[in-house]
């Protein structure tokens, strides 16, 4: 009888890497500085723009305080935040010939290397999408308004950070250069995501590289 017990039991394993890597990313945020910082300079930014005229009348000092912001937000985005928050990085080269490359990698999801908590990812998406709207807001108010010494600096923040928005799009996208296409792609990914979020998985990339003629 009790052979016939041993005999009858099998052995299961248990998969538990899915329900920890699941439990992970529901988690709260990971990287607490890094994720301050992908909101406080780009933040900064916007009230500093807003509020200038109340805190100095200097227009060459408010100019150069918002525009060491945006550059501050640009290069944290681009080069550190991206990367810890969601696991991409993306750049832009030009070789001996001229030609413009579009660089895009990836972080490969592993046991020793887990995807970005939901949180991270949702504050690092609302970040990157919702500014260069405002900045846009901020373009027309400024040319109905007439204030037009401030048209320039307008301008260069919605380059700033509808460069990391373009970048991050297309490298989140599998670097698809038809922006029409990479657009409606997202816009669907980020509505699965939100109903959906343990089924979504973001595509791999690593070492994509795209070449823009």
């Amino acid at each position: 009888m009790k052979q016939a017990l041993v005999d009858d039991t099998e052995d299961v394993s248990l998969d538990f890497g899915n329900e920890e890597e699941l439990a992970f990313r529901k988690a709260k945020i990971r990287h607490p500085l890094a994720t301050f910082f992908h909101l406080f300079f780009r933040v900064s930014a916007i009230i500093t723009y807003v509020c200038c005229d109340w805190f100095s009348k200097s227009f060459v000092g408010c100019f150069v305080t918002v525009l060491l912001l945006l550059s501050l937000d640009f290069w944290s985005v681009k080069n550190v935040t991206g990367r810890l928050l969601v696991g991409l990085r993306w750049w832009n080269q030009i070789d001996e010939d001229g030609k413009s490359h579009w660089i895009f990698e990836a972080r490969k999801v592993s046991p020793n290397n887990i995807a970005a908590t939901e949180a991270e990812a949702r504050i690092f998406w609302l970040g990157l999408i919702i500014c260069p709207m405002i900045w846009i807001v901020f373009f027309f108010s400024t040319l109905f308004s007439l204030k037009l010494k401030w048209l320039a600096l307008v301008v260069a923040g919605i380059s700033l950070q509808a460069a990391n928005l373009y970048g991050y799009i297309l490298c989140k996208m599998g670097g698809n250069s038809d922006i029409s296409k990479v657009a409606a792609s997202f816009l669907s990914q980020t509505v699965f995501q939100t109903a959906c979020p343990e089924d979504f998985q973001k595509p791999g990339l690593e070492g994509l590289e795209i070449h823009q003629h």
